[in-house]
């Protein structure tokens, strides 16, 4: 069954039905990533966006029961070269074809996806459909369908794949601190990273108030990844205002670096194609220190290397940048416990050259904690 990918600059990609069919509409992004597509699948920050894989087998070693990310696939649409015949791998429990179209994602293989990614690197991330089925609308009336869709700048999707009701990650062994999680689109890894250090996590809605926040006396604040535009977040910005103000220790991650940046006066800006993929280089100034690491965003804080400025709550600075293009990477208050990263620590899918950074937050609670667990005061 034919399948196409259409662009809103008009370029169409013809390709083969994978997965589901119907009509996926998002924004077309790529990512790098050799490895991980399931994770990739489920993160809620690629919600609403047509994923290309650069990679071209995609597949083999199926869908398992354990390494979602989330409750479920959160892509708009799935765009690969060659898919898998059959997966083969021990903890597969099906296909990830099956998955597709269980799950109700249109996708479309059989794509020169050198060619597409090309394009996109030119043109730049764009909206886009995905269409397959027996009867399909001509050309020109699926482009113009891709064009009447909504951007992504200006999007608000956080509420979309927040956690409706609060819920509880304990800490393996014994607990010595207490979170208060903001998900706006956390991965389920995340908690597992911090029950791992012996942090409790609540994970709570992005609706919550400073007075719930208050009632569980958390030793620290922590931001999550999440998709949109973070331009339309004036919620979780005023939170996290509010929680510098309260000096709770703060770490934020991808969308939560760019909510801490927002919250510290600074603007932030849509990237041409983003940075998506689990090889991405970020230089730490403080160190000269070079990581590897995973990362799915569209859009960034504004700055420079090193840059330091004024904020609300003190004098703030640029901590880490991306030397492919110079993009901010991390930020931090420097005399209050706030600080964020705009990759993935969780490494889920991904490398762990940035795990430590769940260790700096734990050293950033033992010095700064309202309340320890452990220590039954303050």
């Amino acid at each position: 069954m034919t399948a196409l990918l259409v662009l809103e600059d008009g370029r169409i990609f013809r390709g083969e039905a994978y997965g589901a069919t119907g009509t996926g509409l998002g924004e077309a992004v790529f990512t790098t990533g050799m490895t991980g597509y399931q994770e990739t699948l489920t993160d809620p920050s690629y919600h609403r966006q047509i994923v290309v894989q650069t990679a071209p087998q995609i597949g083999n070693t199926g869908w398992n029961d354990e390494d979602d990310e989330s409750a479920g696939i959160q892509v708009a649409g799935y765009v690969v070269r060659d898919p898998s015949r059959s997966p083969s791998n021990w903890r597969a429990t099906g296909s990830l074809g099956d998955a597709l179209v269980a799950q109700g994602i249109v996708g479309v293989s059989g794509v020169d996806t050198r060619a597409l990614v090309r394009h996109l690197r030119e043109r730049g991330a764009m909206r886009a459909g995905v269409f397959s089925g027996d009867d399909l609308a001509a050309d020109a009336d699926l482009v113009e369908r891709v064009r009447q869709s909504p951007p992504m700048e200006g999007a608000d999707l956080y509420g979309a794949v927040t956690t409706r009701e609060p819920y509880v990650v304990a800490a393996q062994g014994t607990a010595r601190f207490r979170v208060a999680a903001l998900d706006v689109g956390i991965k389920a890894n995340t908690p597992r990273m911090l029950a791992a250090r012996g942090i409790e996590t609540h994970v709570l809605p992005a609706s919550t108030t400073i007075e719930e926040i208050e009632a569980l006396n958390p030793d620290g604040f922590f931001l999550s990844n999440g998709p949109g535009d973070p331009a339309t977040a004036d919620g979780p910005v005023e939170l996290t205002q509010q929680v510098l103000e309260r000096r709770i220790p703060l770490f934020g991650i991808c969308f939560g670096n760019q909510i801490l940046g927002r919250a510290l006066g600074r603007d932030t800006f849509k990237l041409r194609y983003g940075h998506r993929g689990i090889n991405i280089p970020v230089i730490e100034h403080a160190t000269g220190r070079v990581a590897i690491t995973s990362q799915n965003h569209g859009f960034a804080v504004a700055g420079e290397a090193g840059e330091r400025f004024d904020t609300p709550f003190g004098p703030g600075r640029i901590t880490h940048t991306c030397p492919n293009d110079g993009c901010v990477e991390g930020l931090e208050l420097v005399d209050a416990p706030a600080f964020s990263v705009q990759y993935h620590p969780e490494a889920a899918a991904g490398p762990h050259d940035a795990a430590d950074l769940f260790d700096r937050f734990a050293e950033l609670m033992s010095g700064g904690g309202r309340h320890r667990l452990a220590g039954g005061g303050s």
